[in-house]
């Protein structure tokens, strides 16, 4: 089917108690693994792009490699731009095709936040396209995304709540102590920050920092009002893992097909673990 936006299954998500997993595209490899997972577990599923993985793949490329992979699958699908760092980067991507955005004003002053968000929001809705807020700052790092832990900054409930009444987004991403990348050590996540915003508003919670977050912090997130969750970290950590193991046992292989084909089995095997833990197996 062609490209959704994230409103085709997130008020679902959020009313029956599951999440949708966002997985990040940095090439073609990880397309096909993606959909491919989704596929066998008969699961929607988002595609994020972020602002470098677009540089990296060219823009209409990645509209091309989601939209083909969305139409062949039947699956409902979103591509998703992963932190929108400015108005003019959401405005291109609406134009190419994407399907739903997300506007990272975060950095921004919370009054300033609200109204470029609103801006966001205002123009995307006019063609259909979904929008993801975001309040609070998440530490770790993430493509041209670098947060030291002392600078990441919790969400506040009340502020978050209010950022929604008056923003309309359709998921909200708020900062609870998950962070970009995987940890050292086990996150803090702040449950009663997610409780009390989930209660207040309609949109699902976005979980950002999804890799290596353990499985039963997820699903008491998602017990909470936790509708969509990231992961991009995990599955270059499968894949590399992978292809260093087939070019250290072999110094002659020279051909991408026999290294990243195993490793995008060990994408798609990740990506269905996740579909799985997120209970969005069988949703399609």
């Amino acid at each position: 089917m062609p490209l959704v936006s994230m409103n085709h299954f997130l008020p679902r998500a959020k009313a029956e108690g599951f999440a949708v997993g966002q997985f990040n595209m940095n090439n073609l490899e990880y397309v096909q693994a993606i959909i491919e997972a989704g596929k066998e577990e008969k699961s929607p599923l988002i595609f994020g792009a972020s602002e470098g993985a677009i540089r990296y793949m060219g823009l209409h490329n990645v509209v091309a490699l989601a939209r083909v992979a969305a139409e062949e699958s039947g699956l409902p699908v979103a591509l998703h731009l992963d932190h929108g760092s400015n108005f003019e980067m959401v405005m291109k991507c609406i134009q190419a095709g994407f399907s739903s955005v997300m506007f990272d004003g975060s950095h921004h002053p919370f009054e300033e936040n609200i109204r470029l968000t609103k801006k966001v929001v205002e123009a995307a809705h006019a063609v259909g396209v979904s929008v993801e807020g975001e309040l609070g700052t998440i530490g770790g790092v993430e493509d041209d995304l670098v947060v030291a832990d002392e600078d990441a900054t919790i969400a506040n409930p009340d502020e978050a709540i209010r950022f929604w009444e008056e923003t309309k987004v359709d998921a909200m991403a708020i900062a609870v102590g998950t962070a970009h990348g995987m940890y050292k050590g086990e996150p803090k996540i702040r449950y009663e920050v997610i409780e009390k915003v989930s209660k207040a508003i309609e949109a699902p919670i976005v979980l950002h920092g999804g890799s290596g977050v353990p499985d039963e912090s997820i699903t008491r997130a998602i017990s909470l009002g936790v509708g969509k969750i990231n992961v991009n970290t995990e599955n270059q950590v499968a894949s590399t893992a992978v292809i260093r193991q087939l070019l250290d046992q072999d110094e002659d292989m020279i051909d991408p097909r026999k290294y990243l084909g195993p490793a995008r089995e060990a994408i798609k095997e990740t990506v269905r673990g996740k579909m799985r833990l997120f209970g969005s197996s069988g949703k399609a």
